[in-house]
């Protein structure tokens, strides 16, 4: 399979995979297992993970340190593979996806919001919001109207011409959601959105998340703080690298 026609094939609107409710997921872990080997040890950081996550759903995934949240995180934004099990995106295979093949479907399917925020100092937020669709191949049109557009909904036009440096820990994760929403995401993907800020600021952060959610975005947030993982309308307890928990808000 070459590049271009996984990537044709993943960005299908159809699916054949549906849920017991009659949704098709458009995310399907089935028996999703990790295992990390050093010095002759075997370390299981996941262990037979079965996940949907249903479009326009806002999941949190929590529990405490080591516990695979992280782990998981990776491989459902194709950062990393499982050892073993299925991973359907869209109702297509994408576990066993080439290097190449995974970095283009991140590209255009997933928004990554980082804890430390992972903006390049010496480029403008609009520059840092535009790069992703710069790799992408869109157009230069086409990336002003997506980047000033995404900057809009954070509230962040009128900072498009700072450097990061010049930007409170806030700011620059409002850009750095700009950055996830510029490329119209399928998913986008929070690893402890609020570990670098301040409690005011978290929960400004969380507020916008909230907010976008609203909108119609589809949201899976890792954390370890139990009050922000209630700011989702389902949590997803991870323990030992299992679910022990997957319940939705009251």
């Amino acid at each position: 399979m070459n590049n271009m026609k996984s990537t044709e094939v993943i960005t299908e609107e159809s699916t054949n995979e549906f849920d017991g409710n009659g949704y098709a997921p458009l995310i399907r872990l089935s028996g999703v297992t990790k295992v990390f080997l050093t010095d002759e040890v075997e370390t299981h950081a996941l262990s037979g993970i079965h996940l949907d996550i249903r479009e326009g759903e806002y999941c949190s995934i929590a529990g405490p340190s080591g516990c695979g949240k992280t782990t998981l995180l990776s491989i459902l934004g194709l950062l990393d593979t499982p050892s073993d099990g299925s991973y359907a995106l869209k109702g297509h295979e994408v576990a066993n996806l080439s290097f190449a093949e995974r970095a283009r479907v991140r590209n255009r399917e997933i928004g990554f919001i980082f804890q430390s925020f992972n903006l390049i100092g010496d480029l403008t937020v609009f520059e840092n919001v535009e790069l992703p669709l710069t790799y992408r191949g869109t157009s230069a049109s086409d990336r002003k109207a997506l980047v000033t557009e995404s900057l809009e909904r954070v509230g962040m036009a009128h900072r498009a011409k700072h450097l990061p440096s010049q930007l409170s820990g806030g700011q620059q994760q409002r850009v750095a959601v700009a950055r996830a929403l510029a490329g119209r995401p399928a998913i986008l993907l929070a690893d402890e959105p609020t570990g670098n800020l301040d409690s005011h600021n978290g929960e400004a952060v969380m507020h916008l998340l909230r907010e976008l959610h609203q909108g119609g975005a589809t949201i899976c947030m890792v954390t370890h703080d139990e009050r922000f993982a209630q700011h989702a309308d389902r949590t997803v307890h991870l323990f030992d690298g299992r679910i022990v928990e997957d319940r939705m808000a009251a």
